[in-house]
Order: structure tokens, then sequence, then C-alpha cells
């Protein structure tokens, strides 16, 4: 039976393999594959949750790359990129304030204690001044625990002291905050919808909170995670008094070390599971509808994953359309009763061709195409040749 392109198309729609590939070096490498097999037509929507990839994701979907020069989280000037379609802005609040900009010496004390989000705040104020009037923002990856104090002063208003004057707004510096002065947010922000793309639900403060799970990997010791989170206390308090609302249990508002606790309790902005938002402002449900079979993939597929992390969201979406998936994954550490239950017909992994993992992941690309072609071997009609 010749494959001739009927049947329906194919989507490839992976996430990043970590430390490999980007999502759409997986993309490509795959329909390569795919296409020494089959002469179906081939859609590549490579994805992202709302962490690192998600602008790429966007600028992949039609999204115009913008690039503005704004604070890092040390303060130092570095260009950000988002994306922007007519008035949807996409933002990486990484672009901003991400580990990655910490410079050579990487996370300390004392970049814990002293990053803030103000570029993020920029970022968000330049979208404005382009026309955004719909925010999207993914929050992954960051350096700060500052509460999203640097964000909202970024955007005009003022952290204070006890006497009045103003404070630098990092988290070492919400210790010696008293007040808030919100008069003079930039009063478009009222117009805007804005969106967090959050896929954790951990709360601003507590043994679960923003300091005390994530300030380890921004390289708080165990006494700077303590004062941090006594912090993050102190600024819920300050915020609660000057809004009337107390968010700071709220599920997801811990995210990017209590950025979104700013962006929700006082911005209004709405917290929702990343990919599924993207998967919707990229159009997935017009690309995936009529398709023959969807791929799916990240670096290690495993019970993290199951939990509603990038492939299992496309999954879940295209099985909404009637159409199956497949997972590849350089390894998978999770049953086969498991994945099934998680929507997925079936997975292919790199570990299956090269299991030295150092190899694997050099390889990546090759073996990635290798997958293609046994994809389209397996499940599709085979083609009358293979070019």
């Amino acid at each position: 039976m010749e494959d001739n392109g009927s049947g329906g198309h194919i989507v490839v729609a992976p996430d990043k393999f970590k430390g490999s590939a980007t999502a759409a070096d997986v993309a490509a490498a795959l329909a390569a594959g795919l296409r020494e097999v089959t002469s179906r037509r081939i859609v590549e929507f490579p994805i992202a949750d709302g962490g690192e990839g998600t602008v790429d994701m966007m600028i992949g979907r039609g999204f115009t790359p913008v690039h503005c020069t704004v604070p890092g989280p040390l303060q130092r000037p570095v260009t950000a990129t988002y994306a922007l379609h007519g008035s949807t802005a996409v933002i990486e609040a990484a672009a901003a304030n991400g580990l990655a900009l910490l410079g050579p010496g990487g996370p300390t004390s004392t970049t814990a204690r002293t990053a803030c989000t103000l570029g993020v705040g920029a970022l968000l104020r330049d979208a404005l001044d382009r026309g955004a009037r719909r925010i999207v923002l993914g929050v992954g990856g960051s350096a700060t625990t500052d509460g999203g104090a640097g964000l909202l002063v970024g955007l005009g208003a003022r952290l204070l002291d006890v006497h009045g004057d103003p404070l630098y707004p990092s988290g070492d510096d919400l210790a010696h905050a008293h007040a808030v002065d919100l008069d003079r947010l930039d009063p478009r922000l009222r117009g805007a919808d804005l969106v967090v793309a959050c896929d954790v639900d951990n709360p601003l403060t507590g043994p679960s909170g923003a300091a005390s799970v994530y300030g380890p990997q921004k390289g708080a010791d165990p006494a700077t995670a303590r004062a941090l989170d006594a912090a993050l206390g102190r600024w819920a308090d300050i915020v609660a008094r000057h809004t009337g609302r107390d968010l700071r249990d709220h599920p997801g508002v811990g995210a990017a070390g209590g950025l979104a606790f700013a962006l929700a309790a006082v911005l209004g902005a709405r917290l929702t599971s990343g990919i599924d938002l993207l998967l919707a402002v990229g159009g997935f449900a017009e690309v995936v509808e009529g398709a023959a079979l969807v791929l799916v993939g990240e670096g290690s597929l495993d019970g993290q994953s199951l939990r509603g992390k990038g492939p299992i969201g496309v999954a879940r979406a295209a099985r909404a359309h009637g159409v199956p998936v497949l997972a590849v994954a350089g390894r998978c550490t999770v049953g086969a009763s498991e994945v099934q239950a998680a929507g997925l017909d079936g997975v292919y992994t790199l570990a299956a061709l090269e299991p030295d993992e150092t190899s694997s992941m050099r390889n990546a690309r090759t073996l990635l195409r290798r997958i293609g072609a046994a994809i389209a071997s397996d499940r599709l009609a085979p083609a009358a040749h293979h070019g």
C-alpha cells in the first residue's frame, strides 16, 4: 500500500530536549525523518509551557519579535525579546530576570537577595507602548525573589520605608518596606488583560513558598531563604493593607519568586495553565483539526511530565480532537499504564537507540531523525520511495 499523502497530516509538537536541542530543532529533526518515509503534510509546531522557548514558539506561529533594552536582574542593561501580534504580547519574564542573566558568577546568596524584577515591568510598559492590550507572561527561570515589587516599581509604583522614602525593590529591601504607593501605576494597566502562564501551585510564603522551595535554586543558603520568606510575608501584609485582599496563599502566586503574586494581587492578572494558554494563543486547535497523528516530546518523560507539563497538555488537546498521540523522549521512566492514562498511544526513546546518555544527548538530532523515520514506517502506510 502506497502512502500518497492522503489520510491526514502529521503535527510535530515537541518541547525542548534540555541540554540537547531546542523545541524547534527537535521538531525539524523528527519532521525530516518522517519525510524520508511519508509524503503526508508535516506541520511543525514546537511548543513551550511558559518557560524558556515561549517567545520563540509564538514567533514561529507568526508573531513579530520585538527587541528592547531593559534592566537585568542585577540592573545591568540586557536586550530582551518578546512576541507581538496585533494587540497581544507574549513575554518571557526570564528575558529580564532570568538566571542566565546573572553572569559568569551564577547565582549566589548575594544575587538571591539583590536580584529584582524591574526589567519585567519595563517589558510590560514597552508592550503597552506598542498597543498591547492582552499580555501573556511566562514566568519560568527567574533569578528573583522580590514578590514582584520590582515589576510594580518598573510600572510606576513606589516602595517606601517607614519614613516615606523610596526603597530599591529587591527581596532584601522588602524587609524594610512599610508601604507601597500605587497612585502612579501606569493607567493603561486598568484596561489590559494580563494572563500569567503558570504551572506551579506554590503559595507566596511558608514551607511551600517561593523562597523556601525555589530560593536554593537561585543561590539562597538556608539563612537567606528564611530571611527572604520573612520579607515576602511583610510584603504580603503591605499589599493586603493597600488592596484589601490577601492572596499570599493562593495557588501559584509563589511562581518566579512571587512575581505572580504582584501580578495577581495588585494588577488583577489571571493565573492559568501555561501549555493550555499558549496552545490557545498559538492556534493549536486549527492546526490539529483533521490530523492523522500528533507527536509530542521532551528530554525526560517522567512523573513530573504527567502532572500536566507541555507534552501532556498537547496530548490532552489532541485527544479532544480524536487524534492519536505518540511521545518521543530522551528517556522514559514511567510505566506503560501511566503512559496510556496520560493519553499517549506509545513512546519512542532515544535511549532505545543509544543507551549511553552522554552520546545520546550529543547526537540527539540524528537519533530524532531516525525515530521520525521509524514512526512513519511503524504507524503510517509506507511510501513507494525513500527520498
